[in-house]
């Protein structure tokens, strides 16, 4: 006796495997190939190179955890080391160069001004602990908030416990979620190749009009007799005595 079309159809689409997107598939394969640890890599290659979307990465560890690869709960505790290890490089990054030679490095880097540095510092120093934990729910700031971590050293206990803190709340959230989406992702796997595609398109867009608005704001100042360049040494100073006096205020 034949197995009916329809029953065909269905053990054929079974045997297929879920496409996740060109992006989601190459994280899915990574984690099927080394389990949870692959989560972990994921989400540090992540934090380390910010335009890879966790948004992205997190659901998929909980599909794959709801297709019995492992446990969602093993997937959110390799998530949140990988987001921890590589916030503490960052922060070591910070540590080890300082002020004056970060300062140094950003004023010699194209297309970057030693007034962002100098901005993410102030904002740091003004908001401290609260801005690495709430930093770690904000694409992209979750890494550069490390680097003036480290500059400043703050104590590495507490940004090790409010850095894990907001990567957990964080990864909660996108892990179980993806789990209780699990076997129902064929619902939205036809989208998921349009979202890949869609985020490489917005990151690539806003890089695209930053450089175009900063080499306009470059061409404009070196056009500006009266602007006068600060050196990053001097910027450096400046900034450490008004850190220092933001300190004292609080």
């Amino acid at each position: 006796m034949t197995a009916s079309p329809t029953l065909w159809a269905l053990s054929t689409a079974a045997a297929q495997p879920a496409d996740y997107g060109w992006l989601g598939n190459a994280v899915v394969s990574i984690m099927e190939a080394v389990g949870p640890v692959g989560v972990g890599l994921a989400v540090l290659a992540e934090n380390i190179f910010p335009p890879i979307p966790s948004e992205v990465i997190l659901p998929l560890a909980g599909f794959t955890a709801a297709n019995g690869a492992f446990s969602p709960h093993a997937a959110l505790l390799w998530a949140t080391l990988g987001a921890v290890v590589g916030a503490l490089a960052l922060y070591g990054i910070g540590a080890a160069l300082g002020r004056r030679r970060m300062y140094r490095i950003a004023d010699r880097m194209p297309l970057v001004d030693v007034e962002d540095v100098e901005r993410t510092e102030k904002w740091f120093a003004r908001y401290g602990y609260w801005t690495v934990f709430f930093g770690r729910m904000v694409p992209v700031f979750r890494s550069l908030i490390s680097i003036p971590a480290g500059i400043e050293r703050m104590n590495l206990a507490k940004f090790t416990l409010f850095t894990t803190l907001g990567s957990l709340i964080w990864n909660a959230i996108f892990v179980y979620g993806g789990y209780a989406l699990g076997e129902n992702f064929h619902l939205i796997s036809d989208y998921a190749d349009m979202f890949s595609n869609l985020v490489m398109v917005l990151i690539l867009g806003s890089l695209a009009v930053w450089v175009v608005l900063r080499l306009r704001r470059d061409r404009a100042r070196a056009h500006d007799a009266a602007r006068e360049h600060e050196s990053p040494d001097a910027a450096a100073a400046r900034v450490e005595a008004e850190i220092l006096s933001l300190h004292r205020r609080k």
